[in-house]
């Protein structure tokens, strides 16, 4: 059936202004996403096949619906969905169009993925559980099959609502990626595929796609968007597609260079309210794969710096663009560790579907492997490990609403260690990541960002320690195991480490790691001065 989604301007925007409030950048910031891949995530009965990779697997949003307790039982408050538009639907050289990114028709949902009424009932059941949705969209470009010959011959009558060439650039491929003009005016992907460049400078064309916006925000009840390839549309779309649509939007910008990245997010032209961080993302990586944590640290002093709003950025290890963290190296403890810091850090964190099972794959379409391979298992450590997490990143909301609205202290960023202090003196939580591996060593080392005599619980062993006069604990590592560190007095009343040990050696002769007792512990030391400013 066709969806009204360009019509009912006048509905929408009655319906709109109340309805953005709940769900700007402040509301976001709080919340906790957890991504999908609706054609790799669940099947309408549940089933468990085998498919390519590059076809279609049977994912829906029924299917989704029925195993919204695998995704909420790991604590996650928000869900991002793959596009809900009609796409191309043939089977290219590059195979098909499962991951929903190749648009052809704007004005009806993708029959592939359901109808327009499950796509309504995954949302009604998603915000009966008060979660937020955030569906991902397509401004840069329309899609449509070719035979490889350059120019592509494209028929622009298929496309809805912008059906004419007028509405698109003339054909040149990208090949500047340093180049403004080139990343923005030519075509991505010239092969098997034509993605006809959309010329979102026209006044025709952003007046289709803010109507089209604000409609399926209000049709849908939508909470937020991720915009694809945002770095690839002009700069003045943006904040006006953003600002038609009333929600906090995260806009694709795939760079690693602060400069870069942070234009888009400053005081004198914010162009994006949020962004997927890869700022933290090269760096994260790098340093879990051999190199060291001190990039990091300097990455993201440089962010918070030039960005407007680091808070508003989704941290991240995986997404459907990267190869899989585990693909670079298995090794549990150090996906442990990834996962500790992206939910424990600054800003939104975003798990990949898949991440919390120790998914595998590569480059793409290797990265989207089917979840139902997992049988969605909710006892895998990874699963049980966001588990804990997100009610401790909750709790600390709940304790302290300003948690997520102030900058965390680096504590540590040295060749093996990460660590960070966040939240309020009263209601401090403290973590630490290392890039050991399992097979660290065990030692101890100070670490910071408590008041003097704070009783103290690490959470993932629940062992109790106690702060010294300067603030510091001793913190007992080994196996490269992550640690995260909160005051008891936070965790009366819920169900996190109802039951306590004593923190202590866990070898008779437990060695302090190099740089310890001089870098490490000078850090720590900083780290408590600055909390206590």
């Amino acid at each position: 059936m066709r969806s009204s989604l360009l019509t009912g301007a006048i509905a929408a925007a009655l319906s709109f202004s109340g309805y953005a409030a709940a769900a700007d950048a402040e509301a976001w910031k709080s919340r906790s996403i957890y991504q999908v891949m609706i054609d790799r995530f669940a099947r309408d009965d549940g089933g468990s096949v085998d498919c390519k990779l590059y076809e279609f697997c049977g994912g829906t949003w029924k299917g989704l619906t029925n195993k919204l307790d695998y995704i909420q039982g790991m604590g996650f408050d928000a869900i991002q969905i793959s596009p809900v538009i009609k796409n191309e639907d043939k089977n290219t050289a590059v195979g098909e169009p499962y991951h929903g990114y190749w648009s052809q028709d704007l004005t009806q949902v993708n029959p592939k993925f359901g109808t327009e009424e499950d796509l309504k009932n995954l949302i009604d059941e998603i915000h009966k559980r008060d979660m937020f949705l955030m569906v991902d969209v397509v401004v840069n470009h329309m899609a449509q099959e070719f035979d490889n010959v350059v120019p592509p011959k494209v028929d622009y009558s298929v496309f809805k609502p912008f059906n004419d060439k007028k509405y698109f650039h003339p054909y040149c491929n990208v090949t500047e990626w340093e180049n403004a003009t080139n990343i923005q005016d030519c075509w991505l992907y010239p092969y098997g595929i034509a993605l006809a460049d959309l010329k979102t400078e026209s006044p025709d064309v952003v007046s289709l796609f803010t109507k089209w916006i604000k409609n399926l925000v209000s049709t849908y009840s939508i909470d937020g968007l991720r915009i694809d390839a945002a770095k690839h549309v002009n700069d003045e779309f943006l904040p006006q597609f953003v600002q038609a649509s009333g929600v906090f939007a995260l806009g694709e910008v795939l760079t690693g260079v602060t400069e870069d990245m942070c234009r888009y997010q400053n005081k004198s032209k914010n162009l994006l309210p949020g962004m997927p961080n890869y700022l933290d993302y090269y760096p994260l990586n790098a340093a879990f794969n051999g190199g060291s944590f001190e990039r990091l640290g300097e990455i993201r002093a440089q962010a918070q710096d030039s960005c407007n709003d680091t808070l508003a950025l989704g941290t991240f290890i995986e997404n459907h663009d990267m190869p899989r963290f585990a693909s670079q190296n298995q090794d549990m403890a150090l996906a442990k560790n990834a996962m500790t810091y992206v939910i424990m850090n600054d800003g939104i964190p975003t798990v990949y579907q898949g991440q919390e099972q120790h998914f595998t794959g590569g480059a793409t379409p290797e990265n989207r492997e089917p979840l139902w391979r997992s049988s969605y298992n909710t006892s895998a450590p990874l699963y049980v490990l966001a588990q804990t997490l997100n009610k401790v990143r909750k709790n600390a909301i709940k304790q302290s609403p300003t948690y997520v609205k102030q900058t965390s202290n680096v504590l540590i960023a040295d060749t093996n260690h990460f660590c960070q202090q966040k939240g309020p003196a009263e209601n401090s939580v403290v973590f630490c990541v290392t890039n050991k591996s399992s097979k660290g060593d065990s030692y101890q080392m100070s670490v910071g960002g408590f008041r003097d005599s704070d009783e103290v619980v690490e959470v993932l062993s629940c062992a109790t320690t106690t702060a010294d006069g300067l603030g510091q604990i001793t913190a007992y590592m080994g196996a490269g195991e992550p640690k995260v560190w909160v005051k008891k007095s936070a965790l009366e009343g819920t169900d996190i480490c109802t039951k306590t040990t004593v923190d202590g050696p866990k070898e008779e002769n437990g060695a302090v790691s190099k740089g310890a007792a001089t870098g490490v512990l000078m850090a720590a030391v900083l780290g408590t001065a600055s909390l206590l400013l």
